[in-house]
């Protein structure tokens, strides 16, 4: 199975880069985050017409979640809701079983500051998390991927010291991160990349981007009965297209994943 997880930062501003992306990589299936559109708006006829389904939990402005399935594969027993989130009206979870592979997408809380009480939410939508996928990790083969908000070594930041905020490298969001992997799960870039950077995000502003200030905060998380053939970051929508599309401050993450 062939797996993209995405923050695209706005799925009507970004289908341009989608229906690249489907193209350039025939996924079976995309976790899209941040979508920021609402049921009504969500282009399901467009993403129809190239051949993927589309399952959603829209909250129109901000947030939103989603899995896109490649025809003739079958979605099950979908589910909208993180048993335990803080704020469940919130769209930041999706979960479905396609072609017998439970997949989730998820966009956690970005939490702000460490004085910010959103901090505290980011932290207890980690717990439920972690809840979840120790339930998961007894059902069968399982991916829970997005934009985990969390960069989970210094490594996985261009410099700890010039990062500029207080958010995404502390411990406790750090120990809410290996909790996941402690609930019997593997981190797919690392399983296959255990050097490279990988960096997934790069600020709008001061042409991070183009100076490497980026970080390694969207995972895909795979449990053990599943094996990670390749794992890569596609740093190509992170950049303009030919037609100068606008590209997202996240890069896809593609992981092939074999039974």
């Amino acid at each position: 199975m062939r797996l993209v997880t995405w923050n695209v930062n706005s799925i009507r501003a970004r289908l341009p880069r989608v229906l690249e992306l489907l193209d350039a990589h025939a996924p079976e299936a995309v976790c899209l985050q941040e979508t920021k559109a609402t049921n009504a708006t969500f282009p399901h006829e467009v993403l129809a017409a190239v051949g993927y389904r589309a399952v959603e939990r829209s909250e129109g402005r901000w947030n939103g979640v989603a899995l896109l399935v490649r025809d003739g594969l079958p979605v099950e027993d979908v589910r909208v809701v993180l048993p335990g989130e803080p704020v469940p009206t919130e769209a930041r979870w999706i979960e479905a079983v396609v072609d017998g592979v439970r997949l989730a997408s998820v966009y956690v809380p970005n939490g702000r500051d460490r004085d910010h009480p959103l901090f505290a939410v980011k932290l207890r939508f980690l717990a439920a998390m972690r809840d979840r996928l120790r339930e998961l990790v007894d059902e069968g083969p399982a991916v829970v991927a997005g934009d985990m908000n969390v960069a989970r070594e210094d490594r996985d930041v261009w410099d700890v010291a010039q990062l500029g905020i207080s958010t995404h490298i502390s411990p406790d969001e750090r120990a809410g991160v290996e909790a996941l992997l402690g609930a019997g799960f593997l981190d797919a870039f690392r399983e296959v990349e255990p050097d490279a950077p990988g960096f997934t995000w790069w600020d709008y502003r001061m042409q991070a981007y183009r100076r490497g200030w980026g970080m390694r905060i969207d995972l895909a998380l795979t449990s053990r009965d599943l094996v990670t053939a390749a794992c890569r970051v596609d740093t190509r929508f992170r950049e303009p297209n030919a037609a100068g599309d606008k590209p997202s401050d996240h890069a896809p993450v593609v992981v092939d994943l074999a039974r």
